[in-house]
């Protein structure tokens, strides 16, 4: 099976009327894989599968534009007729658990058990589900984030998540058959780092020497034709932004 990227979500930091919030659906060797899970992207994910046949979940972090929509999840499988054939394993930072149990006015994680696997991220984690492995690298940001490398086949999808700039990104994105990154700012205030604009994506995938750049995560102040454009300009290779709803093969 081919290496693809569905986008199911792309809006930061909110969702519009027709964009979800950051979220994606990954296929590759017999594996289907619910990268982010923000804010609409659980209706968008019953666009392109049956949620019961995921083999599992991977959350960057944990701002609800990222995470928010596992609540839908949970009453989708524990209440609204998806059956899971077993836990779908979840590759999340360590207090996702107790987050979504919170949501819920619960003191406990144990009622989440019949739905979801809890397994903590780290820098390095990697897991294989049939011929896709998953490998994390923690980014910079303002909590515990993690880029995602997704390989198969041959084939090598990296996703940045929310970042500023980071030498990880180049391990992230080396020599990446596509590039999906966040170009969430125009300019960077007061000293932050925990974005990146259109050129510093253009200029990771520059370096990392990828083969394409698929620019996302667009934040307020820009388009993404803006930030397209601008990323392009900087990375000098084909370039587009993510639309919801489209699928890439990698």
């Amino acid at each position: 099976m081919s290496l693809t990227l569905t986008v199911l979500g792309t809006a930061s930091p909110h969702p519009g009327p027709d964009t979800p919030c950051s979220g994606h659906l990954v296929r590759g060797g017999g594996a289907e894989v619910w990268v982010d899970a923000g804010t609409g992207t659980f209706a968008e994910l019953q666009r392109h599968t049956d949620p019961t046949r995921l083999s599992a979940i991977w959350i960057s972090h944990l701002h609800a534009d990222h995470y928010a929509d596992l609540t839908a999840a949970v009453y989708g499988f524990a209440y609204g007729g998806l059956t899971l054939p077993a836990p779908i394993p979840v590759y999340a930072p360590r207090d996702c658990a107790a987050r979504l149990a919170g949501f819920f006015g619960r003191p406990d994680t144990g009622f989440l058990s019949g739905v979801f696997d809890f397994r903590p991220l780290h820098d390095g984690h990697t897991v294989r589900h049939g011929d896709l492995t998953l490998t994390a690298r923690e980014v910079l940001h303002d909590v515990e984030t993690y880029g995602l490398r997704a390989e198969s086949g041959g084939r090598a999808l990296a996703y940045s998540g929310d970042t500023g700039p980071c030498d990880a990104l180049l391990r992230l994105a080396g020599g990446a058959d596509l590039f999906l990154c966040e170009a969430d700012i125009a300019v960077h205030r007061d000293g932050e780092q925990v974005h990146l604009t259109p050129e510093e994506a253009g200029g990771v995938a520059r370096a990392a020497r990828a083969r394409q750049l698929l620019v996302t995560h667009v934040g307020p102040t820009l388009t993404p034709e803006n930030a397209t454009a601008r990323a392009a300009s900087v990375f000098g290779g084909p370039t587009a932004a993510a639309r919801v709803g489209e699928t890439y093969t990698v």
